[in-house]
């Protein structure tokens, strides 16, 4: 049975229970006063009539907590909280970003679930909030190999390009870090990149004890032999040399395979992003590669993954614009 025909993708009530099963392992947890499994289920509540809501419609997923005495549903204090779309349509949307491999526009997601433009497009930029992981990555313990690279993408603001310059001081940058054993991938949007820029960026996501691989960019000279790193080592592109048959191989192949994803998701179907939304673009992109099936994931279980970390990740429409 395919995910999309689930009960809680189409039912309200079946939505609320699968989404509390999901953060509420313990029982339901008051987001007031902090108790755990000391709350009732209100049933039957129904909103008041207004001109959107002629009927009253019941409140779904409504609990009362016995210490404090305050009413909450799964939805407080995460991306789901104070949105007036269904939790149903909310369950649809992610399962159809985690499972498009270069991602799903705004303006397909209104077509499909029926709602408006402006809805879908701060929809998505929540459900890449929750998909974004600020924990250092900790890539290449015990000497595994970590592949450093870095591009170039769209526009950078208030930056005009000089007549017949080359190279991408006019866009904008992000650098990737794969580690090799673990096939994770982590992307950190920077302003430049310059030396003093990027090594210590590397210093907090890479074990010292890693062998770091790299092309031949300037700024990666003089980082190995125990000096920042353990080993380093690199491929000459500039000479057309992309992978140096030794053990282990010297490429930053894995990397530059990860761009290519992401590269054709901005390009063919996000078409144009603001340097404040691209490092929420970038976390989308790190979360299917890390959750993909070459890791053993499918599509239900990148659904689920991306469901659990939901909490503590509200987004205000007022941020995301801006």
């Amino acid at each position: 049975m395919s995910v999309l025909s689930a009960p809680y993708m189409h039912d309200e009530a079946a939505a609320f229970e699968h989404v509390e099963a999901m953060l509420w392992a313990d029982g339901p947890v008051c987001p007031h006063c902090g108790v755990v499994d000391k709350a009732y289920r209100l049933t039957g509540v129904r909103t008041k009539p207004s001109k959107k809501n002629p009927e009253g419609k019941e409140r779904h997923g409504l609990w009362k907590c016995r210490e404090c005495r305050k009413q909450f549903t799964v939805r407080k204090g995460t991306i789901f909280e104070e949105s007036h779309l269904p939790l149903h349509l909310w369950l649809q949307a992610i399962h159809l970003m985690v499972s498009s491999k270069k991602g799903i526009s705004s303006h397909q997601l209104h077509r499909v679930l029926g709602i408006t433009y402006k809805s879908a497009w701060f929809l998505t930029h929540r459900i890449r909030e929750c998909m974004r992981d600020g924990a250092l990555a900790g890539f290449g313990s015990d000497g595994g190999i970590v592949e450093v690279d870095e591009t170039f993408i769209g526009k950078e603001p208030g930056v005009k390009k000089a007549k017949n310059a080359r190279g991408g001081s006019h866009k904008m940058k992000m650098l990737t870090l794969v580690d090799r054993d673990t096939k994770r991938a982590k992307s950190i949007v920077v302003d430049d990149l310059k030396k003093s820029t990027l090594i210590p960026i590397l210093q907090e996501n890479i074990a010292r004890e890693a062998f770091v691989m790299t092309d031949e960019a300037r700024q990666y000279q003089g980082i190995g032999a125990g000096k920042v790193f353990e080993a380093h080592d690199w491929t000459n592109h500039s000479a057309r040399e992309y992978v140096r048959r030794e053990d282990p191989e010297v490429h930053t192949n894995t990397v530059e395979g990860f761009y290519s994803i992401f590269k054709r998701g901005m390009k063919g179907v996000y078409q144009h992003c603001g340097k404040q939304h691209l490092h929420r673009y970038a976390a989308e992109f790190d979360f299917r590669y890390n959750n993909r099936t070459a890791n053993g994931v499918d599509d239900a279980k990148r659904a689920v993954l991306a469901l659990r970390q939901v909490a503590g990740k509200r987004l205000k429409y007022q941020t995301a614009s801006c």
